[in-house]
């Protein structure tokens, strides 16, 4: 693992996991409460505490510094994450105690695990139309451009997706997103960033037990690489200096 740090390209950087259970969570109110102190005995800052709904409870650091650590526990999902670290590894901690604590406080076995997810998120700030970047950025030289070339027309609601196999059986997969949700924030007067979503989920496999700190320090690598590799060039360099542009413009 590196010391890399993501937020220096966007305005907002998330590094997020998701455990997915098959069964649900435990209710208890001891059974939780002892797994967030846990917690918070690592990460003392952690104070924020709450419930929403019927039983989807939060830990969180104070958000108004603008870089703070966050965990949930919902029906069938635990999730961690990390909004704006200094670098990844900062991140990948909490994320490795997380999966350290769940099978002996919250009995989640390796057979529970319906898939494990790395989600890395960047937002970019831009005040205008959302879809235009996005159509820009990245479908200016595709197929799909020729919608565009009819008279008057212009993209208001463009949310690219695609999610690939990472391997012949089809259990280590990618996903990306790029969203786009200026035209709703802009009926209501306000600016949302566009937000580019990444991710490498793992599922079980049925012919050996899975492992999933293994599979967590495997999928951190892969999301990395191919970060580096194709998302940053490829999607991020592009949006970004289109935002560039439009904003002098």
């Amino acid at each position: 693992m590196t010391q890399k740090n993501y937020s220096s390209l966007c305005d907002d950087f998330y590094l997020d996991m998701y455990i997915n259970t098959e069964l649900d969570l435990p209710t208890e109110r001891d059974t939780i409460l002892a797994f967030f102190e846990r917690v918070q005995k690592q990460f003392p800052s952690m104070t924020c505490f709450f419930r929403r709904g019927t039983n989807d409870c939060y830990l969180e650091e104070d958000r108004n510094t603008g870089k703070y650590r966050w965990i949930s526990l919902e029906t069938d999902r635990i999730g961690s994450g990390f909004v704006n670290p200094s670098n990844i590894e900062e991140a990948y901690c909490q994320d490795k105690l997380v999966l350290e604590l769940v099978p002996y406080m919250l009995s989640v076995s390796h057979l529970d695990i319906a898939s494990l997810d790395v989600t890395f998120t960047m937002d970019f700030d831009y005040t205008g139309n959302h879809d235009e970047i996005i159509a820009e950025a990245l479908l200016a030289h595709s197929s799909f451009s020729c919608l565009l070339d009819l008279p008057c027309a212009k993209p208001i609601d463009l949310t690219p997706a695609i999610v690939v196999a990472l391997t012949e059986d089809s259990l280590t997969q990618a996903r990306i997103t790029v969203e786009s949700r200026g035209h709703i924030k802009q009926k209501q007067g306000l600016d949302e960033a566009i937000s580019l979503s990444f991710t490498i989920r793992q599922y079980p496999t049925t012919t050996r037990k899975f492992a999933p700190l293994k599979s967590f320090e495997h999928q951190c690598r892969l999301a990395e690489e191919l970060m580096d590799e194709k998302i940053i060039p490829n999607i991020v360099r592009p949006l970004t200096e289109t935002i560039a542009q439009k904003r002098f413009m």
